[in-house]
């Protein structure tokens, strides 16, 4: 079990962000409503619904702003529409990156992305230009301090496939479909997680230059910042100074 990768300090970091300005709650509540429109308002039947209100509940949004978050997505109470579009495209030094968006207005999201992309020397590309150099991933993350042994001990047990441990914390990844049962084995030996979820993971990384990954930092802050964007991944492997 082994591995590195930068990004995962890049994604804490983002995260208490997101907090600070509000947009995580803006997040959570499309991400509710999504989930609930593809899949249906039952969360035992709907697991991408099940983990959008496990995340609103930690991020202590109130239990009527989820339910009609749900019922807005079922069609039981009108409200916007939104669904899910991923772009792709590369930035400064060659990185790939994804944008997952959940939008009412198709025209103004890609208006939007592919004006970040190309004011930081990035561009965005067609359907599939990237998304091959990434792969969808349970992921079960502990912040610094942790007990990483006990942790990934108990973790190999569940199914997981891969542990990865900086600055920001340990992270375990397995099959998407294992997530829950993993989440559930390791809240019952007392090592539950700090964070969970599905996120795309880079099946292999490249390393910008100094120059080039300034300007990549601050288009996937700039790309994060944006309404409609939900998460933005990248392949990138920065230097330590730049973080």
């Amino acid at each position: 079990m082994a591995g590195h990768s930068k990004w995962a300090n890049i994604q804490h970091r983002k995260k208490a962000q997101d907090a600070k300005r509000g947009k995580l709650f803006t997040k959570l509540i499309r991400e509710i409503t999504v989930a609930a429109r593809l899949g249906g308002g039952d969360p035992a039947a709907n697991p991408r619904l099940r983990l959008a209100i496990d995340k609103a509940v930690a991020a202590n949004i109130g239990k009527d702003n989820v339910r009609r978050s749900i019922q807005r997505g079922t069609g039981e109470i009108e409200g916007a529409v939104y669904e899910n579009i991923t772009y792709e495209g590369y930035g400064a030094g060659g990185a790939a990156v994804l944008v997952e968006c959940a939008t009412d207005n198709r025209n103004r999201t890609v208006a939007e992305v592919r004006h970040t992309f190309g004011r930081h020397g990035g561009n965005l590309g067609t359907a599939g230009s990237v998304a091959w150099l990434f792969e969808q991933k349970g992921v079960l993350s502990w912040p610094p301090g942790c007990d990483e042994d006990a942790i990934i001990e108990a973790g190999i047990e569940a199914g997981v496939e891969d542990a990865e441990s900086d600055a920001g914390g340990l992270r375990l990844t397995l099959d998407p479909k294992r997530l829950f049962d993993a989440r559930e084995a390791l809240q019952r030996v007392g090592l539950a997680p700090h964070d969970s979820g599905v996120e795309m993971t880079p099946a292999s990384f490249v390393s910008p230059a100094r120059g080039d990954a300034d300007k990549l930092l601050r288009l996937l802050d700039d790309l994060d910042a944006l309404d409609d964007v939900q998460n933005v991944y990248c392949n990138a492997d920065f230097p330590d100074e730049c973080l």
